[in-house]
């Protein structure tokens, strides 16, 4: 066992559940951001909880308080480790105690609420992720920047436009990788005046890109004490307060990240990630053998297809679609599909096999129907001879049983659309 990995044993992992998730709604109206479902058949929070599992750090904590009902059911059933592991995914919800009467002010405030927890953990140290973002990262690689530079604070970075850097944290470096400046979401020129990144030090750390600012990922690796000194303040957030104030104090690393990387923290951007997925030569994909996504099994049977025609699609477990055309979309677990048109459609799935309820339509997409640039979340009942094909290109406006955000459709879970219903 070399070094890293004899330190990734001891690393220990805390992933912020998040806040309301308002920008994800009406995907997050029921649950909260990590329990969305993504893929097909995996959650969100499945993709920070396997990258850690494969890095070889399996002592996790999820912070979580809002919406958190059906995230605690999907760990408590998908990561159960053996009697002889050292590993564990523990659930740390939002609760009173004689130091702390208040929600989570920030992910700063959510790890100080629970400091006592941390404070007597064994190792040097932590790795802050967030639950809401699609990768794949080997953290051991890192640990071992961490660890070689010495440094008090690791932040993943990679590059980004000018566009986007505004949703993101933005590092200027130095030669070496320090972070020498740590701007919170720089919206205008003016903000980010200065911390345009020079092409030549990306080459230097093997990225190629000409893409004109750094972002930081929203993972933060700690040495312990580090942690518990940054913690004695009244500061909120990590992104917003902490970083920014320790760039000046201690050591804070950039680590480069060179591969995909999305925070799906928008309709738009969750429905665009999914895009990627089904693409002839995606660029992030769940099929890979040597580091695999994991998730609940469930046991279902084989999808039954009948008289379809498909075109990039994923499809999971357990569905039934009858002489329907499906093109650029992710169907997810026990969907119901007749003799309908789908395309650039991301349907959810279904929680179990619903039976007939009088006066409304079965679960799943009804017969007749024309679906497109569309999101139809759990257990939705779809009439015959819907449309929603938002033709009219609104990018904003609320329905009986529907939302358009982003210029997305959005159906929510268990709404029912009634038969000739146009969107």
């Amino acid at each position: 066992m070399t070094m890293t990995e004899d330190l990734a044993r001891s690393v220990t992992v805390l992933i912020l559940g998040g806040g309301r998730g308002s920008r994800l709604f009406p995907l997050t109206q029921r649950r909260s951001k990590p329990a969305v479902p993504v893929a097909g058949k995996y959650r969100l929070i499945d993709i920070p909880i396997s990258n850690a599992i494969n890095s070889q750090m399996e002592r996790m904590y999820v912070l979580t308080q809002f919406n958190s009902v059906s995230l605690h059911r999907h760990i408590g059933r998908a990561y159960r480790f053996d009697a002889f592991s050292r590993g564990y995914v523990q659930i740390l919800a939002a609760q009173q105690t004689p130091d702390a009467q208040t929600w989570f002010q920030g992910t700063a405030d959510a790890v100080r609420q629970n400091i006592r927890v941390f404070r007597e953990l064994h190792g040097e140290f932590v790795l802050i992720l967030a639950g809401d973002h699609m990768y794949r990262m080997d953290y051991r690689q890192l640990l071992q920047d961490h660890v070689h530079m010495n440094a008090d604070i690791t932040v993943g970075v990679m590059p980004c436009s000018a566009d986007e850097i505004a949703g993101f944290g933005a590092a200027r470096v130095d030669e070496s990788g320090r972070i020498v400046e740590f701007r919170e979401k720089p919206s205008t020129e003016e903000a980010r005046a200065g911390m345009e990144v020079v092409p030549e030090l990306l080459e230097s750390k093997g990225v190629r890109s000409d893409l004109p600012y750094l972002a930081s990922m929203g993972i933060y690796l700690f040495n312990k004490q580090a942690l518990l000194d940054c913690l004695d303040s009244d500061l909120i957030d990590f992104g917003r307060d902490i970083i920014p104030s320790e760039v000046g104090r201690r050591r804070v690393q950039g680590h480069f990240f060179k591969g995909y990387w999305r925070d799906i923290g928008t309709i738009r951007a969750f429905f665009d990630a999914h895009m990627d997925l089904v693409k002839h030569d995606p660029p992030f994909t769940f099929h890979d053998r040597a580091w695999p996504i994991y998730t609940r099994p469930r046991y279902l049977p084989g999808a039954r297809l009948s008289d379809c025609c498909f075109n990039r699609v994923l499809l999971a477990d357990g569905c039934r679609v009858e002489n329907s055309q499906v093109e650029d979309a992710v169907i997810g677990l026990r969907s119901q599909i007749r003799d309908s048109k789908i395309s650039r459609t991301l349907i959810l799935g279904v929680d179990n096999y619903y039976p007939d309820v009088a006066g409304a339509p079965p679960v799943g997409i009804g017969e007749g129907c024309e679906i497109s640039n569309a999101i139809i979340d759990k257990n939705a009942r779809i009439g015959k001879h819907v449309r929603i094909v938002n033709q009219q290109g609104i990018q904003e406006q609320d329905g009986e049983g529907w939302y358009i955000r982003d210029g997305i459709v959005v159906v929510p879970k268990n709404s029912v659309v009634p038969d000739g219903t146009v969107v």
